[in-house]
């Protein structure tokens, strides 16, 4: 049986069912979003996704399947117990690499089958502002993933979330007000996800970095989080081989927003990147991280300050 044939069986079994399931159960696929679907819909046709509070169930329509007839007539075949999910949580901000590492620890299967899965990003439903780029879109949440679900529709199912939650906060529609696309919008959202230490700083990391690019001429952004993500690197600081390096990503030399999100950011961070808090501040530092006290000024010589009282934390702590 093809995969049409089956679905076309599941939706009458489905149709046939005494109660209908609720109207929230289930992920819905809006029509308007239809046209930039393309081969998504054989994905989506292979996978449900089912919001249980803030898990996503994730499974094939295989596990739906009643069970084979034996040929002989003496009754259906024995089905063999179902493996029980896994499941993962994937917090704010993490790169899509390490997004992949932990799929691949929860599921076994090679990180390579998540990168192939995601290099062919047009079956996965991103929108078209995603520009085939996955990164930035396979949003946090708490996934109950089946051992027989494939990477594709994992990542599927990890899209289908994200656009639950772009339509929650707006995106589109607040982009347009913000005279951005949604694409630059996920982008400053990823750069306060990373930048962030606590929810209460993202509006105002949002308003340094809208300062920032609105100053004319536009200031550098000179955020450590897109050089690091540039080089792949890990750290809260860049050091000054780090700042020479011509990687897009640096926005230490390179004006404007780096090419896209360098992680995949929360509905906070979105929140903060569309609505971001009013200030005059040009420079924000974290000068207590082990507190998580982050200071914002609008004066050079504030800053410098501040940068001090930072290093004076850092040979303390």
């Amino acid at each position: 049986m093809n995969i049409e044939d089956l679905l076309r069986e599941t939706l009458s079994d489905m149709a046939r069912e005494e109660q209908p399931p609720p109207p929230g159960r289930f992920l819905q696929v809006d029509a308007r979003r239809s046209r930039r679907r393309g081969l998504a819909l054989a994905a989506a046709a292979a996978v449900t996704v089912m919001a249980v509070g803030s898990t996503l169930v994730v499974g094939g329509l295989s596990s739906r399947v009643a069970a084979p007839q034996d040929p002989v007539g003496q009754g259906s075949v024995e089905t063999p117990p179902k493996p029980s999910p896994d499941l993962l949580t994937l917090k704010e901000g993490l790169r899509l690499a390490d997004v992949f590492k932990e799929l691949s620890n929860v599921t076994g299967r090679p990180v390579t089958e998540f990168e192939q899965a995601a290099r062919d990003g047009g079956d996965l439903g991103l929108p078209a502002y995603a520009k085939g780029r996955l990164e930035g879109f396979a949003f946090p949440s708490t996934y109950e993933i089946r051992p027989t679900s494939s990477p594709d529709e994992i990542l599927t199912a990890m899209v289908a979330r994200f656009d639950r939650a772009a339509e929650d906060v707006g995106l589109v529609d607040g982009a347009r007000r913000a005279g951005r696309t949604p694409l630059e919008i996920l982008t400053i959202a990823s750069i306060v996800q990373a930048e962030s230490g606590t929810k209460r700083d993202m509006p105002k990391i949002a308003r340094v970095i809208y300062n920032r690019l609105d100053l004319k001429p536009a200031r550098k952004l000179e955020m450590d989080s897109t050089i690091m993500y540039g080089l792949n690197k890990y750290g809260v600081s860049a050091s000054n081989k780090d700042l020479r390096s011509r990687s897009p990503y640096n926005t230490y030399l390179r004006p404007g927003l780096p090419p896209g999100p360098i992680g995949n950011p929360g509905a906070d961070a979105i929140k903060a990147a569309l609505k971001p808090a009013d200030g005059p501040w040009l420079w924000f530092v974290t000068t207590d991280p082990k507190k998580g006290v982050t200071k914002f000024t609008g004066s050079e010589s504030e800053f410098l300050k501040l940068k001090e009282e930072w290093e004076r934390n850092r040979v303390t702590g």
